[in-house]
């Protein structure tokens, strides 16, 4: 069983841990592919994380917009300026975060990704993605996980790779792989799987990257009817 996530490894744990999923075979694939790790073994088994140097410059240009931006360590969410985007996801993620005058001085290692943010103004992030990190495509990827969050990952990284990459890792036939997602960053991974179950209440736009529909959305057991009827079920195949 694998957690695939946007989210920083410090929160995935706190969530498998809730679940149960720290047993042998479980997975986490966070950051949006950018971080692998083994929960039952606690270690990272694969990583690609974006460069300090190309980070700090996109920090200098959000800043000059007016435009939150984040990274994390291993243990906190790192920004320049408490704000109010800053607080609430940290609230919504369960994890401390830590402020400072510049970001080059807080990061103690390159990150896995930044994340920008902006919950009343989605043109400013447009703006942001069209006018600043079309300046690194050989370097960086983006896209949004949802309308407020634009996620920076290092070119080549998704859901989508990760699960490719985690399949051949386990020697398991990508034939026997069931995703399921509802935004944007779900894209690569419903389209990487054999199943690609979009959630009935995904984001617009989303149902054509898979092959399965839910009847039930992901607030009332929608992730259950997927793993019934395609891992639980003998005849439940695409």
């Amino acid at each position: 069983m694998v957690i695939s996530t946007g989210r920083p490894l410090v929160s995935a744990l706190i969530q498998a841990e809730r679940i149960g999923l720290i047993k042998e075979g479980c997975y986490a694939i966070t950051y949006n592919g950018a971080q692998i790790y083994d929960l039952y073994g606690r270690k990272t088994i694969y990583g690609k994380p974006v460069p300090a140097a190309v980070a700090v410059p996109l920090f200098e240009a959000a800043s000059r917009m007016g435009l939150h931006i984040q990274t994390y360590s291993s243990t906190h969410i790192l920004s320049e300026h408490d704000s109010h985007e800053l607080r609430t996801y940290a609230k919504i993620n369960g994890i401390p975060y830590q402020t400072g005058s510049h970001i080059g001085d807080m990061m103690q290692e390159d990150p896995y990704k930044l994340i920008a943010i902006s919950f009343d103004d989605r043109e400013k992030l447009l703006r942001y993605q069209r006018e600043i990190l079309s300046a690194y495509t050989d370097t960086l990827d983006s896209f949004f996980s949802n309308n407020a969050f634009l996620e920076i990952v290092s070119s080549g990284i998704s859901k989508g790779f990760a699960v490719k990459w985690l399949c051949s890792y386990l020697g398991i036939p990508i034939e026997h792989s069931v995703a399921a997602g509802d935004a944007q960053n779900d894209i690569a991974m419903l389209e990487a799987a054999h199943v690609g179950a979009v959630m009935c209440n995904a984001f617009p736009g989303i149902a054509e990257h898979g092959n399965y529909i839910t009847e039930h959305d992901n607030n009332h057991d929608g992730i259950a009817e997927i793993i019934h009827r395609f891992i639980l079920e003998e005849d439940g195949r695409i």
